[in-house]
């Protein structure tokens, strides 16, 4: 299938609320490359170190492909530099170390025993750096019998319970239809870091942050935990056709489906004296939603019922006047494509090389205004020399001289932008 064509951009700046905080990120794969582009969005200078050659995980992950280089990794890699450093060599963990002097915050993914065995854990590197936010992404956090466990999305999806909840009773358990412990573990990246900044402000200490993939995904949890630990009732997934609030599902109607929430009174209400069926108001059986719980299965019998008569365009528009929350079931190509998403800037193309990047937004505003992309995703090692010499003040001879001790790996300029 060819690309599909998006507006370009017309900015070229992301936000500058952590303009001159200097980040270095270590990681691989989504979690941390999620987490570092949004401190890159909110105007942090991200340097991505990667190993020779190969670089991040995430750029040999596909099909699909874009000029060669992974639509995976050009999801999560914006405005950011790329630098290869051979971490494996004493040479390349000193010219790191050198790094992390200049830096304000140094992101990694390695498990515990491998932070420490390339000097990269907290304690080697404040020794180095005192003011360091360093931040730690794994899949199990850093103490603890699964602290050596390797973990993937997928595996934290697991252990937190959502995909025990996520499907229908007489199927199979299912994954979010996104790496969702990847990017909430990302956005807690995000959030720490930016906390541990204000806090370093005033103590005037660098900072560990330790971060666990399963953990924010099992906080992704907390109303369904809290219900079960309050109860001691077991909730059991059913494909989105239960809840706390007695209609909150999804609907056929005459030709697409739709969601339908009926979150209070009020809505119930409305949503009666939009069909114009009054009864279902005054009746006693249904004044609260916990009365409505009790007759759920025949009252959501009978609302299909009406909904099947008439198509999606109908129902969301009436449902729509009478301020009644219900909404589609957007297909990527439907989501991508809304008018209202487009304007909000939440999709949109970057050049690079003669060709479009598709990205989509960080969908926050800050004074009316949208971050945008500065810099497009960088191809392996493209910016070793430019990093060096702006980070380190060093000599081209000196950068000329790592290179052939094939410490550092940069990107030939003849070539610069392939994968």
């Amino acid at each position: 299938m060819s690309q599909i064509t998006l507006p370009s951009s017309s900015h070229s700046k992301s936000f500058d609320a952590l303009d001159q905080i200097k980040v270095l990120d270590l990681s691989t794969s989504v979690a941390g490359p999620y987490g570092c582009q949004l401190l890159a969005d909110f105007g942090a200078e991200v340097v991505k170190v990667e190993k020779p050659l190969t670089g991040d995980d995430s750029r040999s992950w596909g099909p699909p492909f874009l000029n060669s280089e992974s639509l995976w990794y050009l999801s999560v890699n914006r405005n950011k530099s790329s630098i290869a450093i051979d971490m494996t060599l004493i040479e390349g963990r000193q010219l790191l170390e050198k790094l992390v002097s200049q830096a304000d915050v140094l992101v990694t993914n390695f498990l515990p025993k491998v932070q420490r065995k390339l000097q990269v854990d907290a304690a080697h590197l404040h020794g180095i750096n005192p003011r360091l936010i360093h931040i730690s992404l794994t899949g199990f956090g850093l103490e603890g019998e699964r602290s050596s466990f390797s973990c993937y999305d997928l595996i934290a999806e697991g252990y937190s319970g959502v995909m025990d909840m996520t499907g229908e009773i007489n199927q199979d358990p299912q994954k979010i239809g996104t790496p969702a412990a990847d990017l909430l573990a990302g956005m807690d990246l995000a959030l720490a870091t930016m906390a541990a900044l204000i806090k370093r402000d005033k103590d005037q200490k660098g900072h560990a942050i330790d971060i666990s993939m399963v953990d924010s995904m099992t906080r992704f949890m907390t109303p369904r935990l809290i219900s079960y630990l309050g109860s001691g009732t077991i909730p059991r997934r059913d494909g989105a056709k239960d809840s706390v609030i007695a209609i909150y599902q999804v609907f056929q109607t005459l030709d697409e489906p739709i969601t339908l929430g009926l979150g209070n009174d009020a809505i119930w209400k409305r949503f009666w004296t939009a069909l114009n069926e009054v009864d279902f108001i005054t009746d006693p059986q249904y004044q609260t939603n916990i009365d409505r719980r009790k007759h759920r299965q025949m009252l959501v019998s009978l609302i299909q019922d009406r909904l099947k008569a008439r198509p999606r365009k109908y129902w969301l528009e009436l449902f729509q006047e009478n301020n009644i929350p219900a909404g589609p079931i957007n297909r990527l190509d439907q989501i991508s494509s809304d008018p209202e998403m487009l304007k909000r800037g939440m999709f949109y193309d970057v050049p690079k090389d003669g060709y479009l990047i598709p990205q989509v937004g960080l969908g926050i505003q800050m004074d009316g205004q949208q971050s945008f992309c500065h810099k497009p995703p960088p191809a392996l090692g493209e910016d070793t020399s430019e990093v060096l010499s702006h980070w380190l003040n060093m000599s081209n001879e000196d950068i000329s001289q790592l290179l052939n001790n094939n410490i550092i790996y940069t990107l030939p300029k003849k070539s610069k932008g392939a994968s």
